[in-house]
């Protein structure tokens, strides 16, 4: 333990410039996740060529993708920016399926009923489609979140600092317990992250917490009528 509390305050740095890497691209790939996902849902000609492309970025290693980015965008091997871009992607190629599964879960009666009492396109899309379809974008959101921290951590290999620099600093100077900080400061922060969201979830969708109450005495019925 005396590591730890020796380089307390270097673990400390290096979890905010982890969190600084990841949370921008877990904004990111929601923010373009959405349009995506609803092009997927209404042009069903695109939904199998959409989902396929998404499906062969995340299938890219991330440590060549780290090295081909800099030539793609013009940056510095050992930009920011190169993990930023790079986890975005991985976080679009994930989210893409679950905002389009959202917006088809949306029923069709409902869209009839708000398209009947005047809702225009554009309005009927924030006003009722992405509310209804927000439990299944946070739950997409929860899976980016935990792929994006723990996916930074690669960008240690190349020397972006990051929580994984307590992995490969570990592993060179063969000191077990920084190699043990990093795995759970990665966790950690990790499932922060994940609490931040799925709080913020219950307070801009408080109706499924309603929804969940009204569920449980069907749930205690069915098991009456089973029994």
């Amino acid at each position: 333990m005396t590591w730890l509390w020796s380089n307390l305050d270097r673990v400390g740095e290096l979890a905010l410039v982890h969190l600084g890497l990841s949370v921008p691209a877990i904004i990111l790939s929601f923010v373009l996740s959405i349009p995506i996902g609803w092009v997927a849902w209404r042009f069903r000609w695109s939904r199998a060529v959409l989902l396929s492309v998404c499906g062969i970025l995340y299938a890219i290693p991330s440590l060549p993708l780290f090295i081909a980015l800099p030539a793609l965008i013009g940056t510095q091997l050992r930009s920011p920016v190169n993990v930023v871009v790079a986890m975005t992607l991985y976080g679009v190629a994930l989210m893409v399926r679950s905002a389009a599964d959202g917006f088809a879960d949306v029923d069709r009666d409902i869209r009839m009923s708000a398209t009947a009492v005047g809702y225009s396109s554009f309005g009927r899309f924030f006003a009722v489609e992405l509310p209804l379809a927000g439990p299944a974008l946070l739950a997409g959101l929860r899976v980016v979140i935990v792929s994006t921290v723990s996916l930074v951590t690669v960008s240690a290999v190349l020397g972006i600092p990051s929580l994984g620099s307590l992995f490969t600093d570990g592993f060179q100077r063969n000191i077990p317990l920084e190699i043990t900080t990093g795995i759970v400061a990665t966790v950690a922060l990790a499932f922060v992250l994940d609490l931040v969201a799925v709080v913020a979830g219950r307070l801009l969708m408080p109706w499924t917490k309603l929804e969940r109450r009204g569920r449980r005495p069907s749930r205690l019925a069915n098991v009456e009528a089973i029994a």
